[in-house]
C-alpha cells in the first residue's frame, strides 16, 4: 500500500485483501478486532466466548468479502451486527449458564495507585454486573452507545432496529444500570459533591 494504512477506509482495505494484499486484512484485523472483541466480552460477560465470537466474525467478514459493495454498509457496522448476532445465538445455547467476570480484563492502568487501581477494578467489576442483569437488547444498546460510543443510526443498522427503538433501549437501560448502582455510590468512590 503507498499511503499509510491508517488513511485507507476499511471499505477499501476489504477490497485490497480481495485483490490478494494480506496487510490490508492484518491492518483491518487490527483495526477492528479488538472493538469487536470488546462490545462481545462486555454482552458476554466471558472473555473465551468473546474470542471466540470475534474469530468468527473475522472470518465471515473475509468469507463474505468477495461479495463486498462498496457504499451500501460501512464493514465495521455489517462487522458489529454478525458479532451482535453471533453473541445472540451463543446466549441462547447457554440459557442460565455461568458468567465468569473474572475473565473480563481491566484496561491497562499507568501511574494509578494501588488504592485507585482497585477501586477501578472494583467499578468495572459492578458495572459489568450491573450490565449482565439488564435485558438482552438493552445491554447491546447500552454497550454500543455509551461503551463503544457509537451513533444511534449506527447501532440502529446493527440491531436491524429503528433509531427511536435504540434511544428508548439506551435510556430503558442507562437508568437500570444507574437504579442498580444507586446504593452502592460510596462503596464504588463516588461522592455527590
Amino acid at each position: 500500500m503507498s499511503t499509510t494504512a491508517e488513511d485507507v477506509s476499511d471499505d477499501s482495505l476489504l477490497v485490497l485483501y480481495v485483490n490478494g494484499d494480506s496487510r490490508a486484512a492484518e491492518e483491518l484485523t487490527a483495526r477492528l478486532g479488538p472493538r469487536v472483541l470488546g462490545v462481545a466480552m462486555r454482552v458476554l460477560g466471558n472473555r473465551a466466548d468473546a474470542e471466540d465470537v470475534t474469530q468468527e466474525a473475522m472470518l465471515r467478514l473475509w468469507r463474505m468479502a468477495p461479495e463486498w459493495r462498496r457504499g451500501e454498509a460501512q464493514v465495521s457496522t455489517w462487522l458489529y451486527r454478525v458479532a451482535m448476532n453471533l453473541c445472540i445465538d451463543r446466549k441462547r445455547r447457554a440459557r442460565g449458564g455461568h458468567v465468569d467476570l473474572d475473565a473480563v480484563p481491566e484496561p491497562p492502568d499507568t501511574g494509578r495507585t494501588a488504592a485507585e487501581q482497585m477501586q477501578d477494578g472494583a467499578r468495572q467489576d459492578a458495572l459489568q454486573r450491573a450490565l449482565m442483569q439488564l435485558p438482552e437488547r438493552q445491554r447491546q444498546a447500552v454497550v454500543l452507545r455509551h461503551l463503544e460510543e457509537l451513533p444511534n443510526p449506527e447501532i440502529a443498522g446493527i440491531m436491524d432496529i429503528s433509531i427511536e427503538a435504540v434511544e428508548s433501549l439506551t435510556a430503558r437501560g442507562k437508568r437500570a444500570l444507574a437504579a442498580a448502582l444507586a446504593g452502592r455510590r460510596e462503596e464504588l468512590g463516588y461522592s455527590d459533591g
